[in-house]
């Protein structure tokens, strides 16, 4: 006793990370960082517990990019899709076909159109022709064409929820699963949203059966969970995989399964432990959340390599290249794995995982039983090893000497990890860990050193935060500053770079996807580089683009030239890239920078879900329009004229007066010949007979174009952009002098 009267002041410092865990549990501060942490260790759980094996029962019809290059873009025409569903259920015989899509529009693609053109035609007087137009409307509406292939078959179609502040609501919505009686006037925990966006009529009449395929996002951007039941006014509808599930089980009914409590009040919110599937006797539980959501069993890596599901191209099932029941008494789920359409989600066992593919592990585990839970008495787990965890260390380790301490300290996270894992692989209980993990890793610290601890938190706190949201090289400068900097929005100007690579989309449908991510990492790694070397700060990656800045966070008064300096040397470095592909006998590629300084946003934007230090604002349109622009004159950098006179260390050559979309004032635009210091005779005649040649055309001189046209292609033959206005002259030349002509090229797609 006299030993913890001394060390009481070690005892509280010890007792205090016990007191802010128990105040998290309890919910009266919470602490994101735990909760990002208990997400963290239950991917890591999942991914160690994946069978990572091939479930033969399920298929993933696949609008990839090959579909999408055989068919067309999409949205398809619905005969495609009728004859896709005929395939499947006839041919193929499929017990099950499941749509990750939605169907809001009637078919714009099909000859209905042309119809009517011939029904107001002179063709509408001849005898017959009334009848020949019903023949003809029935095989020229898609609409009904693939409404009729969907009538009596095992089809679900999709559909999706929304919050929208309209509330907008589209299409026709399937009949709901429960309504508020199947409750007895309980409030129950479950999903709500305000809209929704569903099937058009006669295809939701001639397939009733539907389900959405919303999912759950968490705080971190993360999928882990999908709601099993979603209420939208009063009514309630399933989620398309267990849509799936109870057409693959004879349409069981579907009923609230209470957890046990204490009888609640009318109108008191009572929790669901399941969803009761009901089929005569039978009755099976689905183990759900307080959201009536199920986490997704993940089996695996997603994808057509992720080995979990059989992935099958919709061309090839439209192609009839399988043979015949090739696909027998497997579940179809037709969705799309083409990065253009925008299905694809941040999962734990991928960053870059097919939407379908959740739905596909939700239907598995169902199929298996193989469902993970977070039981309604996780809190109470949970504060109950706190407890028991915390005040142990609180009074043993100031007693213990230093070994002994760290022996204890590891016994004791030993076996709340232990029993944790157990839970988990044993009862597929999901219980929380990181409270306790870190209640007892902070107390330990604490015990040892929490002086040190306490004099160093706010500095490390200061570079967390920053290292969340700025670019990494730039933080420890900011931290010497800390005062100076904030990230609340603020207008300054910058000179913002959109750098693209051409070419990526006929690219991506000759290579594999492994191939394809490691040619971008491979040249995005080394153009990140110069950036990074020239103070730029890089504000994303969207695909085969980057965007980056310069002058923010930290102040650069020479932001245009570094911004200049850079896409130089990145045209340069792309050519030592063709270099070494040309050495290997692969396609080379090119990029196209567009440059423009000007008046910005800048700050940490987003939404609560994820958030970025980024740049917005119409300087930041117009960097976008002038990258675009860099492929029509057969440049690598297209710069606004703002940027070009605040970098007069460099000779430019004007490319032109536009006007692109969004702009109403013509912008000139300009490219590099290089440094002032290393312009050369021959660049400098040909700059200067160009400049004779611009004033000749936008004085509408053509006779004065052509003898100019005739040094520059002596100069320099090959050069798209004396071509570009070769082709201009001559066009201008059948037209009349115009004296309100301002030489200005509209670009309206740019």
């Amino acid at each position: 006793m006299q030993a913890l009267i001394r060390h009481w002041p070690r005892i509280l410092v010890t007792l205090i990370p016990l007191l802010i865990a128990v105040l998290h549990v309890v919910g009266v501060q919470r602490i994101e960082a735990l909760s990002r942490l208990d997400d963290v260790l239950y991917d890591a759980r999942l991914r160690a517990t994946n069978p990572k094996t091939l479930d033969q029962r399920i298929v993933i019809i696949d609008i990839d990019e090959k579909s999408l290059a055989e068919v067309g873009r999409w949205p398809w025409g619905r005969h495609h899709m009728a004859r896709l569903v005929d395939e499947l259920v006839v041919r193929q015989n499929v017990a099950v076909v499941g749509f990750d899509v939605v169907f809001a529009e009637p078919d714009d693609s099909s000859g209905l159109k042309r119809l009517r053109q011939l029904a107001e035609g002179p063709l509408r007087e001849q005898p017959g022709f009334a009848a020949q137009l019903v023949g003809l409307q029935d095989t020229l509406d898609y609409d009904a064409l693939f409404a009729k292939s969907l009538q009596n078959r095992p089809v679900v179609l999709g559909y999706y929820f929304s919050n929208d502040s309209g509330q907008l609501t589209n299409g026709q919505l399937p009949a709901p699963t429960m309504t508020a009686e199947t409750f007895a006037d309980r409030q129950v925990g479950v999903t709500r949203w305000s809209g929704f966006g569903a099937n058009i009529a006669p295809l939701a009449q001639a397939s009733p059966m539907a389900g959405f395929f919303n999912s759950i996002t968490e705080s971190d951007g993360v999928i882990r969970a999908v709601p099993l039941i979603a209420e939208f006014n009063g009514m309630y509808y399933e989620a398309l995989s267990l849509a799936i599930f109870r057409t693959l089980r004879g349409m069981p009914t579907v009923e609230p399964g209470y957890a046990e409590a204490p009888p609640y009040a009318v109108g008191q919110v009572q929790p669901l432990d399941s969803v009761v599937l009901r089929q005569g006797v039978n009755r099976m539980k689905i183990p759900v959340d307080e959201r009536v959501a199920t986490l997704v069993p993940f089996r695996g890596p997603g994808g057509p390599q992720g080995g979990s599901f059989r992935y099958v191209s919709a061309a090839d099932v439209l192609g009839g290249r399988l043979m015949p029941g090739a696909l027998k008494g497997q579940i179809a789920l037709v969705g799309t794995t083409a990065p253009g359409l925008l299905d694809v989600r941040v999962t734990p066992v991928g960053e870059i995982f097919p939407g379908v593919e959740i739905h596909a592990n939700v239907v598995s585990g169902l199929l298996d039983g193989r469902l993970y839970l977070k039981p309604d008495y996780a809190a109470g787990y949970e504060l109950l090893v706190l407890l028991l965890a915390g005040l142990t260390l609180a009074v043993a380790l100031p007693l213990l000497t230093a070994s002994r301490a760290v022996l204890l300290s590891v016994v004791v996270i030993g076996v709340l990890v232990g029993l944790n894992v157990l839970l988990f692989f044993v009862f597929r209980q999901v219980l929380p860990l990181a409270s306790a993990l870190a209640m007892a890793l902070t107390a330990f610290a604490l015990n040892m050193s929490y002086g040190y601890f306490v004099e160093s938190r706010s500095k490390r706190e200061l570079a967390n935060l920053f290292g969340t949201y700025v670019p990494p090289e730039l933080v420890d400068e900011m931290v010497k500053h800390s005062a100076r900097y904030s990230m609340r929005a603020t207008s300054k100007e910058l000179t913002v770079m959109f750098c693209d690579m051409r070419g990526f989309t006929k690219m991506s449908e000759t290579m594999e996807p492994t191939q394809l991510q490691a040619l971008l990492n491979s040249v995005f790694s080394r153009l990140t580089t110069l950036i990074r070397s020239n103070r730029g700060t890089i504000d994303k990656y969207m695909g085969d683009c980057v965007m980056a800045f310069w002058g923010a966070p930290v102040e650069t008064a020479d932001h245009p030239r570094l911004a200049v300096k850079t896409a130089i040397e990145m045209a340069r470095e792309i050519g030592q890239i063709n270099d070494e592909r040309r050495a290997r006998k692969v396609p080379e590629i090119s990029v196209g920078i567009g440059l423009n300084t000007g008046n910005m946003c800048v700050g940490d934007m987003g939404s609560n879900v994820r958030r970025s230090y980024t740049v917005i604002g119409d300087a930041v349109n117009l960097g976008a329009r002038l990258e675009a622009l860099s492929k029509t004159y057969g440049v690598d950098l297209v710069v606004s004229e703002h940027t070009q006179k605040l970098v007069p260390q460099y000779v430019w050559q004007e490319l032109d007066r536009v006007r692109v979309r969004g702009k109403a004032q013509a912008v000139a635009v300009y490219t590099p010949l290089g440094e002032i210091r290393n312009l050369d005779e021959r660049q400098e005649a040909e700059l200067t007979m160009w400049n004779r040649l611009l004033a000749a055309y936008r004085a509408q001189d053509w006779d004065a174009c052509d003898v100019a046209f005739s040094t520059l292609r002596q100069l320099s033959p090959q050069k798209q952009l004396y071509r570009l206005y070769t082709a201009r002259v001559e066009a201008l030349r059948q037209q009349p002098f115009d004296p309100a002509w301002d030489a200005t090229s509209e670009f309206e797609t740019q």
